[in-house]
């Protein structure tokens, strides 16, 4: 019997290496649980339908695709943890994920696996400042953010402007940033400041807040604080407009602060789904809601299936899941690329190259109006 385990052992322990390349294993880090759930969900759903529509039209290198999905919880230590399991079962890419500091959690574990990352949502400006090899974004960074937010802000007329950030990794980068070029552009910040993300009552800040006297609110945050603050703010009768950071665009803020409250809110973003009007991303929604029944919501989970798109485009590109071949390919050999939010080009850091950011506004029926 023991000569039989022994044998049935070692078939199996052959066989392995076998079984694991009859596929192409492409990653997926989102936060499934946790306050940013919604987005991680979201992400999943349309890494999972892209992965079907490319196993249906003969998946990658001949092979299937297989979808390897860890949840990061939106949690830093969470995310590491993450990291470490993905970073053991032979994936070639990874997707993901959304926050900076979660991302950056992850960061240096598929660097020193050498296994590409593509992120997703995670703009702040260092994440590509650190030369590594692997990384990747479909999002913009947050110095193109940081500009644009200051332009709207200064064009407006606003004088005396109050920040906001969360002390995260993203919200502290993009406060700083835009702090800097609004006094360059004349403005006095009146208030710069950061909330404890993750509290259910934010009446201490908001009175700090009002009593700075500011024309206008910059909030880097997430869409969770978001939606807290535009509701409390309404029921203590503050008025002030809010500007929010690219991090507020979730429908699910409209949930939170309720529609009353959450009118006039404007935030920045890359175009939100309804918005996105090439051929593939029409054909790429109408697939969506045949399968969920219903629009993609956030333009942050499109931005994840992009990013498997590319993974898939670079893979292909480099005729090998060798991933110094795949990253290689991805930063000099992928020209124009055709993904859902547009032409998608890497420049050397592994930042998408052109400009994606738009000025939304939040309209009486709770809609993401472009401005």
């Amino acid at each position: 019997m023991k000569k039989v385990l022994t044998l049935t052992l070692a078939l199996c322990l052959a066989a392995a290496p076998a079984l694991a390349a009859d596929t192409v294993r492409i990653g997926l880090m989102a936060p499934l649980t946790g306050p940013w759930a919604s987005e991680g969900q979201e992400m999943k759903q349309i890494v999972d339908l892209l992965a079907g529509q490319r196993n249906a039209q003969g998946g990658v290198l001949g092979k299937q695709v297989e979808v390897v999905a860890e949840d990061d919880g939106g949690d830093p230590r969470t995310a590491s943890l993450a990291a470490q399991r993905l970073s053991t079962k032979n994936v070639t890419a990874v997707v993901g994920t959304y926050g900076s500091s979660i991302t950056e959690a992850g960061q240096s574990i598929y660097d020193e696996s050498e296994i590409v990352q593509i992120a997703t949502g995670s703009t702040a400006v260092r994440l590509t400042e650190k030369g590594l090899k692997y990384f990747f974004r479909t999002c913009p960074r947050d110095d193109e953010q940081g500009r644009v937010a200051a332009k709207t802000l200064l064009d407006s007329g606003y004088k005396k402007i109050a920040v906001l950030h969360d002390n995260t990794s993203y919200a502290k980068g993009l406060a700083e940033e835009a702090k800097g070029l609004l006094e360059k552009g004349g403005a006095t910040i009146v208030f710069f400041d950061a909330l404890t993300p993750g509290e259910r009552d934010y009446a201490a800040i908001l009175t700090k807040l009002k009593g700075a006297a500011p024309d206008v609110v910059f909030f880097t945050g997430y869409f969770p604080e978001a939606g807290l603050l535009l509701r409390q703010k309404k029921d203590m009768g503050w008025g002030v407009p809010f500007l929010g950071g690219d991090a507020t665009n979730n429908p699910d803020l409209v949930k939170i602060a309720g529609t009353s409250a959450a009118e006039g809110f404007r935030f920045l973003s890359p175009p939100v789904p309804q918005d996105l009007t090439s051929e593939t991303s029409r054909s790429f929604i109408a697939a969506y809601k045949a399968k969920y029944g219903t629009q993609p919501g956030s333009i942050w989970a499109v931005l994840a299936g992009d990013a498997f798109l590319v993974a898939a485009a670079g893979i292909e590109g480099a005729q090998s899941t060798d991933t110094g071949k795949v990253a290689e390919y991805l930063r000099g050999g992928m020209k124009d690329f055709t993904g859902l939010t547009g032409t998608i080009n890497f420049n050397a850091k592994g930042d998408r190259v052109g400009d994606l950011y738009k000025v939304y506004k939040v309209d009486a029926a709770g809609t993401f109006v472009l401005q």
